[in-house]
């Protein structure tokens, strides 16, 4: 890769499995890549994955939950690169499967904390590095009011409504907002909500990552 021009920088929060690492891997054949996630080992690994390509990462290990660690990321941005140009948040916490008269309350404030809190904070954290001619991509996942999906569906939906109120307040200032549907994928989420169904006949991630980078284009 020539690296005689400065790349642009993509921001990936959630980048270790799935969906998230899938996407940094496919921008980072244009970008040089911020991943972030928790697990350290699934990071190096990405990167590895990312390096062999002839790609960047620069690896954020830590918690989206962690208000101060976050803002300290996105301060070192801004030091050392000035601007992002893509926000990719694939995070997710995916509460187990359960009548919603025996949700946990460990599991709903994990799922509140991750899916809804952590965006409500990062969207004014990573706004201004956006600018207005950045881009910001949101992953639907509609499962609220289904049984058993009381946690994850009700969190998930609160994050998209959220999404979509920035997607509507910045179409004349930017940055653009970009709320993507995801076809079900082989991802360890999906085996968590679904098991034992035909892996085969899922779509995997790395074609699904294909398929939704060509519609931010």
């Amino acid at each position: 890769m020539d690296t005689s021009t400065p790349l642009p920088i993509a921001l990936v929060t959630g980048a270790s499995r799935g969906l998230g690492a899938a996407m940094a891997e496919a921008l980072a054949k244009t970008h040089h890549v911020v991943a972030v996630a928790r697990t350290t080992g699934a990071l190096e690994e990405l990167d590895d994955r990312i390096q062999a390509a002839g790609g960047q990462a620069t690896l954020a290990p830590m918690d989206i939950t962690n208000t101060g660690a976050m803002a300290q990321l996105c301060r070192s941005i801004y030091d050392r690169w000035g601007a992002i140009a893509t926000w990719v948040h694939a995070a997710v916490h995916a509460a187990p499967l359960t009548p919603a008269a025996h949700l946990s309350e460990g599991d709903w404030t994990k799922s509140v904390a991750c899916n809804v809190t952590a965006t409500g904070i990062l969207i004014p954290f990573i706004a201004p590095l956006l600018g207005t001619e950045g881009q910001a991509v949101f992953f639907d996942d509609p499962h609220a009011g289904e049984k058993f999906f009381g946690a994850y569906g009700a969190t998930k939906a609160a994050q998209i409504a959220l999404a979509r109120s920035w997607q509507v307040e910045t179409v004349k200032t930017g940055p653009r907002v970009h709320i993507l549907t995801p076809n079900p994928m082989a991802t360890a989420t999906r085996a968590r909500f679904h098991p034992g169904e035909d892996r085969d006949a899922l779509a995997h991630p790395r074609d699904e990552a294909a398929r939704l980078m060509a519609e931010l284009t």
